[in-house]
Order: structure tokens, then C-alpha cells, then sequence
């Protein structure tokens, strides 16, 4: 199956992206919505997670206390990165589990992820995607749709890579700036990886 990943710095737009691809009948893997629901179900990254971090990492009823985890990593990378090194594998081992699902007459999948080049997961893709929009078009994205500040954005920005660095690694772009067409650039996308797929 060929496999294409596709990435993007907070407020870019990559999930909007994602979503005309599925019109086209692409399914996609959303990892970030996966690495949230298999912390609360993956047993192997659970223990992983409690011995690392305390049992205080969830509640009795088996969910993820957030704030306790959220205390220890935020502003601590080196706490993060221990985090990042236990769940990073167990979203590789769901990909993989879910790609097995997906029918032999899909023409390829698509990975989307927040980290998808800091986590090292693109090295596992065919092809990479990076969405990309201005930087006042992100923080305006943001702050309407989690209600927070521009310095609250731009520190979240600030723990990922910058567009500049993931440019050098990514294979193909999109410009997700409100001017220019998505639709006519996931479609030019589209044909390519068609063929791609074809060939591989």
C-alpha cells in the first residue's frame, strides 16, 4: 500500500486538507486523535506510562488524567520527549493495524500527523505532504478555535518544528493561505499519488 504522510504547524489547516481527500475516497489515519484514544487502551503504553510517570497518570476508571501528566511534561523536554518515546511506537504499531484493514482496491492511504518529521514517523511513508499558511493566518485560526492568546499559540508553536525545517523534509506542499484553490492542489496531489501508487 503506498502510503503518503502529511503534516503541518499548528493552525495550518492540514485536518481541512485531510478531509477532501477522504471525498476522493482516501482514508486517513488521524494520529493525533488515535495517540489520545490508545493511551486509554494500548496496555503495553498504559504501563509504560505509569511506571514513567505514577499511577496518578490515570484515574481509576481508567482515563487519562491529563493535568497530572500535562504538570510533569509542560515546560520539561525532557519529560516530554520520555512521553513522546512511549507513545510515539504505539501510534506506529495502530498505523500499521490499521492499514491492514484498509481494502486492496484503495489506491494509497494518507498519515496525518502532527509529528509526523519530529517523530520520525515519515521515514515510514512513500511521500510526505506539508500544509503551510502565513503565521497571522495561523494564530487567527487558532485563537478562535480554542479561545486562547497569540503568546499561548505561539508557544505551542514553538515546540514543533518550523515550517522552514520541515520544508527541507517534505516531499510536496499545500498552501492553505485562503487565496489559493485546496481543492485544485489536493487534486493535482491526487493524480500524482495515483500514478505513484501504480507504479510502486
Amino acid at each position: 500500500m503506498y502510503k503518503v504522510g502529511i503534516t503541518g504547524g499548528i493552525g495550518s489547516g492540514k485536518t481541512t486538507v485531510c478531509k477532501v481527500f477522504e471525498v476522493l475516497g482516501i482514508p486517513v489515519f488521524y494520529a493525533d486523535t488515535e495517540a489520545k484514544d490508545i493511551m486509554m487502551k494500548d496496555s503495553l503504553l498504559i504501563d509504560g506510562i505509569k511506571s514513567t510517570f505514577g499511577a496518578a497518570s490515570y484515574f481509576e476508571d481508567g482515563k487519562l488524567n491529563n493535568k497530572h501528566i500535562a504538570s510533569i511534561v509542560f515546560n520539561n523536554e525532557a519529560e516530554l520527549t520520555k512521553l513522546n518515546a512511549l507513545v510515539h511506537p504505539a501510534v506506529f504499531r495502530a498505523f500499521d493495524a490499521w492499514e491492514e484493514t484498509i481494502s486492496s482496491n484503495v489506491p494509497y492511504t494518507l498519515k496525518e500527523a502532527a509529528l509526523l518529521f519530529e517523530s520520525g514517523s515519515y521515514k515510514m511513508c512513500d511521500t510526505t505532504i506539508l500544509v503551510t499558511a502565513p503565521l497571522e493566518t495561523k494564530l487567527k485560526r487558532v485563537m478562535q478555535r480554542d479561545g486562547v492568546s497569540a503568546e499561548q499559540v505561539k508557544a505551542r508553536m514553538d515546540r514543533q518544528l518550523s515550517d522552514e525545517e520541515k520544508a527541507k523534509l517534505a516531499s510536496h506542499f499545500i498552501t492553505n493561505d485562503e487565496e489559493h484553490s485546496i481543492i485544485e492542489q489536493v487534486l493535482c496531489l491526487h493524480r500524482q499519488f495515483l500514478l505513484a501508487a501504480k507504479s510502486n
